[in-house]
């Protein structure tokens, strides 16, 4: 059984899209996508320096027409005329990552997918520049004390990533208290994002992408689709994208998901570029599953034979 995952925002590096422009068609997905979020994905994902791809409204269209764009290269069938795309068992994503996973499981259009994450994307960034935020991931350590630690300095559990990972969010004053006073047996590392996702200053960013959705009627997932909320699957796209929504603001629980994953039986998991962090989460959290990161267009072919062999296609 094959789970297909797309990563979260900061994931991205410099010029981690540069070799895949050599692939047909690529660039023009690419092209096309750029003018429905407003921004030259191609540039900022070849030349641009790690400090433009950092910013938000960049990071979360980029993440998702990169997974998107790949996904279609690793899916699409030997005959494209006489066969339909390859439709894994299993579709989930890390926080922006939902975006990816939800259009591929057809809740949404490419399209849709793309002028929904450029609106979050903007909203997220004006929300993180209203009060100086971050997050910080602690590694190691009990999980009941640095849950307890967390809830010490006010902060709260923005991601629970299983496999002895939990990002802590909040303002900088409270990220500073909680590095001085860390949870015993733990490491702490500053990320590289703009403000505290996925917690209450995340808000006003809510209420803008519910308005964005409001006009949209999504599919139903054509495959199992996994919710951040709760690691369930989603039958229903309307509420999907209702959840997509709320998630924003409220803690992503890929724990959950992961558990979910190994209740359904799944026993490999590619994840989708710019990959290796769920892969590397999953490693640890589901031992016995085989795992796959698409990083550059040599790993499409140990992707293509993987796909092959799970899904029977």
């Amino acid at each position: 059984m094959l789970v297909i995952v797309a990563p979260g925002q900061g994931a991205q590096t410099p010029g981690f899209l540069s070799p895949w422009l050599e692939i047909p068609g690529l660039r023009d997905r690419l092209s096309a996508w750029s003018d429905v979020a407003g921004l030259d994905l191609i540039s900022y994902g070849t030349s641009a320096d790690a400090d433009e791809i950092r910013d938000t409204a960049v990071a979360q269209p980029l993440l998702v027409a990169a997974g998107l764009a790949v996904a279609e290269v690793l899916l699409a069938p030997g005959d494209a005329a006489a066969k339909p795309p390859v439709i894994p068992d299993v579709l989930a994503g890390h926080s922006v990552g939902e975006f990816t996973a939800a259009a591929i499981a057809g809740v949404l259009t490419p399209e849709q997918a793309m002028g929904l994450v450029a609106q979050r994307g903007q909203a997220m960034a004006k929300a993180a520049a209203v009060t100086e935020t971050g997050m910080t991931a602690v590694l190691g350590g009990a999980e009941e004390d640095v849950l307890a630690a967390i809830e010490r300095h006010g902060l709260t559990p923005a991601n629970i990533n299983g496999a002895g990972q939990i990002v802590a969010a909040g303002t900088s004053e409270q990220l500073a208290a909680f590095a001085a006073e860390p949870p015993a047996r733990a490491r702490l590392r500053s990320l590289s994002v703009a403000g505290a996702f996925h917690t209450r200053h995340m808000v006003p960013a809510v209420d803008h992408l519910r308005a964005e959705a409001a006009g949209i009627t999504p599919g139903d997932p054509r495959a199992t689709l996994l919710s951040n909320s709760d690691g369930q699957a989603v039958a229903g796209g309307a509420e999907f994208v209702r959840r997509l929504v709320d998630q924003v603001a409220r803690p992503v629980r890929w724990d959950l998901c992961m558990a979910t994953m190994a209740g359904l039986g799944v026993t490999a998991m590619i994840e989708l570029l710019p990959g290796g962090t769920l892969t590397g989460l999953a490693k640890r959290a589901l031992p016995g599953v085989a795992t796959l990161a698409l990083k550059t267009p040599d790993d499409l072919a140990a992707a293509h034979a993987l796909t092959s062999k799970e899904t029977g296609q």
